[in-house]
């Protein structure tokens, strides 16, 4: 069963057409965000049943759910050429590719803040990842719900296929990497992140044009993946501003 938990998940799945089959409701919730549930459930004719908190808490698994628990139909992924051919429509194309994103609150923290820097489509990795889930659901606000995220058993053939397209492969790497705001990215744009502990595979890092670091100024040597992300995307963005 898959679950979208807490009020603004559930709200921005609505909006954005996600398919549900029936949103639950505890007892005793008010507020603006769920009047606009029950307005946007009705307007969509989904279903939404009400339930004491007893009936209820099973549901939410022990989760800060705000007392809303939405059923999806299996997240939809995209199809992996469509979601390029869509992307080239971009001036600049951005391409988000996960290698082996294990943890689920990473995995929905990194989707949050691609929707919010306004990639063009996330590419997951088949194994060894995490699945999307309702936690991620939940952990990434609702971005789940506006992103193009597609998914691949074999990122080097994919690596192939984006070049083949126009596409520089850019991998967030510690070693042999350049700084990251040392590269121009007004260029069609693959950027690939790795493994919270090891990294991209060393095929990977191999198959990129090239690799960059966030330069570290205290003892540790590295960011959460998460961060990560989101200082390189926002970066990439603040270029393409100028």
């Amino acid at each position: 069963m898959n679950k979208i938990y807490g009020r603004k998940s559930v709200l921005e799945a609505i909006n954005a057409g996600v398919e549900l089959e029936v949103i639950y409701v505890a007892f005793g919730q008010h507020g603006d965000v769920i009047h606009k549930i029950f307005s946007a459930a009705k307007k969509n004719e989904i279903k939404i049943t009400q339930l004491s908190q007893q009936k209820f808490e099973p549901l939410a698994e022990g989760l800060n759910s705000q007392g809303v628990v939405a059923i999806k139909i299996s997240h939809k992924y995209f199809d992996v050429d469509d979601l390029i051919a869509s992307s080239k429509k971009s001036k600049y194309p951005l391409l988000l590719l996960l290698d082996s994103i294990q943890d689920p609150h990473n995995l929905g923290a990194i989707l949050r803040t691609a929707e919010c820097a306004g990639v063009d489509g996330v590419i997951v990795t088949t194994n060894q990842s995490a699945p999307i889930t309702g936690t991620v659901e939940k952990i990434s606000a609702g971005a789940v719900s506006h992103l193009k995220i597609a998914k691949v058993s074999n990122l080097n053939n994919l690596i192939r296929e984006l070049k083949e397209n126009g596409f520089w492969m850019i991998g967030s790497s510690l070693q042999n990497a350049k700084e990251y705001q040392q590269v121009d990215y007004k260029i069609p744009t693959a950027l690939v992140l790795g493994n919270e502990e090891k990294g991209i595979r060393r095929l990977i890092a191999e198959n990129c044009d090239m690799l960059v670091k966030i330069p570290m100024h205290g003892k540790v040597d590295s960011l959460n993946v998460s961060v990560a992300a989101g200082v390189l995307l926002f970066e990439i963005g603040r270029q393409r501003l100028i």
